[in-house]
Formats: C-alpha cells, structure tokens, sequence
C-alpha cells in the first residue's frame, strides 16, 4: 500500500468524525429553535363558559402531527383529529396537499367542551405553544400554503373572538416579529389518513418528533399545568370504542 492510500485510510474515520459532529451541531440548532415557546396574555374577548353541546375548532400551524399532539393532552379537548382545510373535497389526501397547490392546509379538529375550557384558552395554547404564528407560509423545517399559520372559524362568534385575539396579540408585542396568522371562515375540514392519526403519541423517537414535536407537550405542560393532563385523547381509542367489544 502506498502513502497516499495510506493517507486517505487514515483520513476516512476523521472525515466521519466530523460529519458526526457537524450532524449533532444542526441537531441542537433546530431542536434549539423548535423548542421556542412565548408567554402571552388571555384572550380579552372570548365566548363564556356554558352548558351547550360540545363544540369544534380548526387551527392550521405547521405539520399536523405536533398540533394534534399538543391538543390531545390539554384537559375538556374530547377529540384532536389530523386533517386538511382550506382547499376541495377532491384534493384533501396527502400527496395532493403536499404540492402545495390545493389551498388546504393541514389542520387540526378540536373538539371541546365548553363548559371545561374556551375558545379563547385553546387560541392561546394554539398562539403560544402550538406553533410560531410569526412565520409565513412555514413552520420550523417544513414550507409551502400547506404549512400557514390559520384559523378556520367555526362560526361567527369563533371568527370575532379569533380576529380580536390577533388584533390583542399584536398590539400586546408580546411577538419580536408580526403575527401572520390569517382567518379564513367557511371552509370545511376534512380527516386525514389513518396513519397521521395519534403520529407523536405512537412513534415519540421518531425524530422529526422528537425534535419538533414533543418540545411542544413539554411547554404546554410547563406555561398551562392547571390545563394540561398527562394522558392524551387518542383517535384511535374513539375508533375503537365506536366499534364496541370484540368477540373471542
């Protein structure tokens, strides 16, 4: 064996050294800035605590699996379901979403009771835990319309509770950079595929769940403990339930 191959033999696990670091340097950048969380203020306006009929909200704030994960661990949320809002019927599956040409987003469905929390609280779990409302048409390493920041009215009295948030929100400064967070009423929201369903729950060493995602639970579990419960709401525990005892 000549020196140059010699050389190169003993360059090669350094190499490799150095790649490994450089990897875990980028590792704690991202997990760094995906582990952000801001303080703010309640919602002034908001609807009342009552007696009626559970009641949904839509919210769109990046990939839907860390939303999901963040709402089904928040106490009166009966059910947190993945989906598609903003665009047709037609076009709500992944692949079509994901070209970013449909003008879906992918969303949660929150379904609460508001009798234990409003819709003002969830906003601001969804405001200051679930995602950064300050980024346009992304979220951490994900980009395109399907990753905007948005809120899908349910009603007249959710969309004037949101817009007053945002207005709140923005002139609270409690953000360094403006809220981009847009309300868009009327639109229907549509399931996503079975396998996004209850995603940080089922695989929490996923990476990109682990980097992205479950600094979102540890926060909402810091900045909301009095709303914050430890075992989450699963869609898959209501499918099973749905289906009722199996026979042996």
């Amino acid at each position: 064996m000549d020196n140059h191959e010699t050389s190169r033999n003993r360059m090669r696990p350094m190499l490799a050294i150095g790649v490994l670091v450089l990897l875990a340097l980028a590792w704690q950048l991202v997990a760094r800035s995906a582990e952000q969380a801001v303080a703010i203020p309640a919602a002034t306006i908001d609807e009342p605590a009552s007696d009626a009929r559970l009641e949904t909200a839509v919210v769109a704030g990046g990939c839907f699996w860390g939303v999901q994960g963040v709402f089904q661990h928040v106490k009166g949320v009966t059910s947190a379901m993945s989906g598609y809002a903003g665009g047709a019927a037609a076009t709500a599956r992944y692949e079509d979403v994901g070209t970013g040409t449909t003008g879906h987003a992918e969303s949660v469905q929150v379904t609460f009771d508001p009798k234990q929390i409003t819709y003002g609280q969830l906003l601001r779990i969804y405001f200051s835990v679930a995602h950064d409302p300050t980024q346009l048409n992304r979220q951490g390493p994900d980009s395109g319309t399907q990753y905007r920041s948005a809120i899908f009215p349910a009603n007249d009295s959710q969309r004037k509770v949101a817009d007053a948030y945002i207005d709140q929100l923005r002139n609270s400064g409690a953000f360094s950079r403006p809220i981009v967070t847009v309300v868009e009423p009327g639109k229907t929201f549509y399931a996503a595929e079975a396998y996004h369903q209850d995603f940080l729950t089922l695989n929490p060493t996923y990476p990109y769940v682990v980097i992205n995602d479950l600094p979102k639970v540890d926060h909402l579990k810091q900045m909301f403990p009095d709303l914050y419960r430890q075992q989450p709401v699963l869609v898959s525990d209501r499918a099973r339930h749905a289906a009722g005892p199996r026979s042996s």
